[in-house]
């Protein structure tokens, strides 16, 4: 596989799923359908966007809904293969025995992580969907960052991003109740900082910000280009980390990913196709410089 520094040229963008025991089915079917659906050319049906890599520790897993999914990876092969892989997606479901147990993916989660930090010429992006947020919370990967997770969870999501910064003697995170997905390290052109609705600065505590509209625009469009010196200085290397809320707004998370990462034109193609209603989330401090 050629070189790559982020993740948009015109081949398959590789995506691995973290399939956990007992994971919701929805919320891999859902970013899943949007992933599979994405071309980089709308005339071109085999310009296929995505590859998709399915882990799990064993060949079939079984969902909370009880459909069972086969793996084409255990967590052994993944970890050695991990820094192929431009997107990590981590679902909810079950995340209290994942915790409990201390089991995979947490420490797929670290790894991928670690392999940013170490290569920051790279660029990489990890996304949780739903409760699997609280797995990122565990792993102190939300330090300092802004997220998101199911409302039902919110409590127990916050209690676990305080912990870590206690535990790791790190930076709170800025938990978001009303966004169906936050974005943080984003690293593209966004238009006026003043102007622009979908940036959220920490000095904008206590105001409900904008999840209207444009959310960001894809490096294909971009009139600036990062700095790799400056993605290295950022919070995990610079990896792109979103979190988004329950289940369906995982659709969202994945076609803001899509809108990045290939093209807002994708994006908007595959909502068509799908039927569905994009609605736009939360970026964090998203003018790069």
């Amino acid at each position: 596989m050629a070189s790559k520094t982020s993740a948009v040229a015109d081949e398959p963008i590789d995506v691995l799923f973290a399939l956990h025991p007992k994971f919701n089915l929805l919320d891999f079917a859902g970013p899943l359908e949007v992933l599979t659906h994405a071309l980089h050319d709308a005339n071109d049906p085999l310009s296929k966007a995505f590859e998709v890599t399915i882990a799990a520790g064993e060949p079939k897993v079984l969902s909370e809904q009880g459909v069972i999914i086969g793996s084409q990876v255990s967590w052994k092969e993944a970890h050695e293969r991990l820094s192929d892989f431009d997107v990590l997606v981590v679902l909810g479901g079950n995340v209290e025995q994942v915790l409990k147990e201390k089991a995979e993916p947490l420490d797929l989660i670290t790894a991928f992580s670690e392999i940013q930090k170490e290569d920051p010429s790279r660029e990489r992006t990890l996304l949780s969907i739903c409760t699997g947020s609280l797995l990122l919370a565990q792993q102190g990967i939300l330090a300092g960052l802004s997220a998101t997770t199911h409302p039902d969870f919110i409590i127990k999501f916050e209690n676990l991003c305080s912990q870590a910064a206690v535990r790791d003697l790190g930076e709170r995170t800025d938990v978001v109740e009303d966004a169906r997905y936050v974005v943080n390290n984003l690293r593209f052109e966004l238009g006026d900082e003043d102007e622009n609705p979908y940036i959220r600065r920490k000095s904008d505590a206590g105001r409900r910000p904008s999840t209207g509209g444009k959310g960001s625009i894809s490096f294909k469009g971009a009139t600036r280009r990062e700095s790799i010196a400056r993605r290295a200085a950022m919070r995990l290397g610079g990896l792109r980390v979103i979190t988004s809320g329950g289940v369906a707004a995982g659709i969202d998370a994945a076609l803001y990913l899509v809108g990045v990462l290939v093209s807002e034109d994708s994006a908007n193609e595959v909502a068509r196709v799908m039927q569905v209603n994009f609605t736009k989330g939360v970026v964090v401090d998203g003018i790069d410089v």
